[in-house]
Parts: structure tokens; sequence; C-alpha cells
């Protein structure tokens, strides 16, 4: 017989053996389309503890914030490939089809980040391509200013390209300030390529940031003309036929005029559990099963300052943590928001993905994007009202505010590291 402490080594040894072997099923596991069974879950307290590493009490903290944030909306979180959380209220639910406004702009952005190394020979200055140029941007002659011949791809994708900023009170930053802006024509959606390109600038390429969806939109007219294809078609290809999506699309329908581009500054529409696949693609530097759909050196790059904008954390339309100023959450997680309350999460140092839904009636109106929503609602929030804030509660935290509070309520419900 061999001694006891061999024993117990072996017993020690064979556990590592097999903890190692679940950790690297971990990292290869991908879900399968929800049509073919859809994502492992890890149910009940137990489960999300001992699966995904996570506390469902303070996950289901997390999801009474989200309910006072907005209207309509719902949280579904992803750890270690289980997805450990999903609740929705209000209009929202698994298979909806909202307008995520510009949590779009995200997708514009990985769209852009493919076409980059699948056409390299057609843009071979990849980010530092000035695009206002016959080759890419013809429509754009005669400029309107001449300062615009210096933008790059990498500075409308970084809201540095020079771009008047959005709404009435719009606000710049230059090196970390904030500077105050002048309201100025924005996007029309009845001419939106002429439209975005001719939004004037409030200074030179490169000297500031300001926030403003022509800037994308512009990038996504330089992938149209680059691919050969619209936005919508090469987003279906290059991610979502390999990812498995079920139905989805832009929000195209205004009315009785629709749109003959999609929007590259928002308004994509997909169901929440394939918000959180572009999620994990991301977390999983690009990779779906077998196949590299987007360029890991690109990702690389979403999460920290960037050289196209040294003024403010927002890299190729991510807002990212690299500065820590939520303060809640690892300085790697990087996330992009769309207004209602919408925002895709990714924090690869917690293998975590998290979706936060939100939206007023008007985003879940099926007539945006045509597209059937078989489910029912019983009105329950329509006369939801926000709740203001006192010395004694945080009231409905909307906007970037929720977002990120969500974001560190989540990432707070993590009880054991990640996979090593």
């Amino acid at each position: 017989m061999r001694p006891t402490g061999y024993r117990s080594l072996l017993v020690i040894l064979l556990a590592v053996i097999a903890t190692s072997a679940g950790r690297a099923r971990a990292a290869e596991y991908f879900p399968p389309p929800d049509r073919e069974g859809g994502w492992r879950t890890a149910q009940g307290a137990a489960q999300a503890r001992d699966l995904a590493g996570m506390d469902a009490a303070r996950l289901d903290q997390a999801y009474d914030l989200t309910q006072r944030c907005t209207q309509n909306g719902g949280l579904i979180v992803v750890r270690h490939g289980y997805l450990v959380f999903e609740r929705y209220f209000g209009r929202a639910h698994r298979n909806a089809n909202p307008d995520m406004a510009s949590t779009g702009k995200a997708y514009t952005s990985i769209a852009c980040g493919i076409m980059l190394h699948e056409f390299h020979d057609k843009i071979p200055d990849g980010l530092d391509t000035k695009v206002f140029t016959e080759k890419y941007l013809p429509e754009a002659f005669p400029l309107d200013d001449p300062r615009k011949a210096n933008i790059t791809l990498g500075q409308l994708l970084c809201m540095t390209a020079g771009y008047n900023g959005e709404g009435g009170s719009p606000v710049g930053m230059v090196l970390g300030k904030m500077v105050p802006g002048k309201p100025a024509p924005g996007q029309n959606i009845h001419d939106l390529d002429m439209s975005s390109i001719r939004v004037p600038l409030w200074t030179e390429p490169g000297a500031g940031y300001s926030y403003s969806s022509p800037a994308p939109h512009i990038a996504s007219m330089v992938l149209r003309r680059v691919t050969g294809m619209e936005l919508q078609d090469y987003i279906r290809e290059r991610l979502a036929n390999p990812m498995g999506w079920g139905d989805w699309g832009y929000c195209l329908h205004r009315g009785d005029y629709v749109m003959p581009h999609a929007n590259g500054a928002g308004s994509i529409a997909v169901h929440a559990t394939d918000a959180l696949r572009f999620g994990y693609c991301l977390l999983h530097n690009g990779k779906w099963n077998d196949k590299q759909l987007v360029p890991p050196d690109y990702l690389a790059l979403c999460n920290k300052p960037s050289p196209y904008n040294p003024h403010c954390p927002f890299t190729l339309q991510f807002e990212n943590n690299s500065d820590g100023h939520v303060a809640g959450a690892p300085r790697d997680a990087f996330y992009k928001s769309g207004a209602g309350g919408f925002g895709i999460f990714i924090v690869p140092s917690l293998d975590l993905v998290i979706y936060k839904m939100g939206g007023n009636n008007g985003q879940y109106d099926p007539a945006l994007t045509g597209l059937p929503q078989d489910f029912k609602y019983d009105g329950s929030r329509d006369d939801w009202k926000p709740i203001p804030r006192t010395p004694f509660n945080e009231g409905s935290m909307g906007g970037d505010d929720g977002l990120r509070r969500v974001l560190e309520m989540v990432s707070a419900a993590v009880i054991s590291p990640s996979p090593s």
C-alpha cells in the first residue's frame, strides 16, 4: 500500500487536472443558436455560485436598480459561458427587437475592424486613412470645409474628427477639460449620408472630442464603399450568421419613409441573447467556435486609451474604464451605451458579459423594423414614471449614471476569480 500522504497528493493532483480541464472546456464553449437550445444556464443560487461564481442575491439587487432606470428593460448576464441571470420588465423580452439606439455604434465599429483586415489591400493605411477622398467618399466633394480632408477613419470612430456634438447644448473635451459648444444641424434621416457629411466642424480634426453621431455613420459609408456591401448585409454575413442570431435588423421604417441605408450611428435591433453573443465574441478576442470573426488586434484597442483620442476614455465607439472613472468596475471593462438606457458591457478580467436593456414604449414599436413581435405585454409599465432622487434614495438612475451603476453592481456580484 502507498502511504497516506501519497494518496492525498494524488487526490489533489487529480482535482487540479479536473479543474483545469473544466476551465479549458469553459473557455472553448460557445452557445448554439436559441433555436437549437441556446445558452447553457446556471439556475438557482447554488449553480450561480458553483458554475458562474456569482452571488444571486447581488444580481437581484442589480436588477432592482435596472427596473428603476427605465420604463422597459431587462438585465441579462453571462459569466464563464453560463447564462446566470435573465429577467425583463415592461415591453422588453428575450425575443424583442427594440431600437437599441447608439448601442449600434459598437456594431459599426466592429464591422469596420473586420473590414480593415479583410480588405487591407483597399485601405492599407487602416485607421490612419484619410477618408475624405474621391476613393472613399466621392459624395463628399466638393468639400464644404477644407479641414475635412485631414479626417482619418480612426478619428471618426473615436469621435475626434472635429464634428459638432449633438443636442441643444453640445459639449466637447480637450485633453480632459470640458469645452461648451454651440448647437448645429445634425443628421436628417431623409438624407442620412449627405446630412452627416455636411455637419460642421467645431474644431480641427484630432483637436478635441465631441459625441457626434454623423462620425460613425460616415465610417459606415466608407465601409459601404470598400466592401461593396450595405452595413446590415456585412454584419449579417460576418457576425450574425456565424453566431446564429435570431431575427434582427435595423430600424429603417420611419413612418411612411424607409431609409435606404442603415444608420452607422445606431438603431440596430437584435434579440437580448444575441446581444450577449456579440459581447461574448468580443470577450473571446473575436473568436466564435473555430472561426476568427473579429481581428484580435482591433479588439485589443477597444478598452485602452487611443492615440486617436487623447481627450477622454472613448475608443473605437466604446467607453473604456482605463482611467478608473467607473470606480467599482475593473479597469479593463469597456462598453457602449444607447439612448433609453441600453448598454452592452464586456469585462475580460472577470470573464463577464452584461446586457442591460432599456427604452421607452416607442423604441419597442415593431413597425420600426417590420419584424413580428409574437409575445404578449400586460401594459403594467405604461404609466411608469421616474422616481425623483432625494437625499434618502438614489431614485431612478437614468442614462449613463444608471448604466455605470449596473456595471458596478454586477461586478460586485462576482465571488470567485476568473479561470486562469
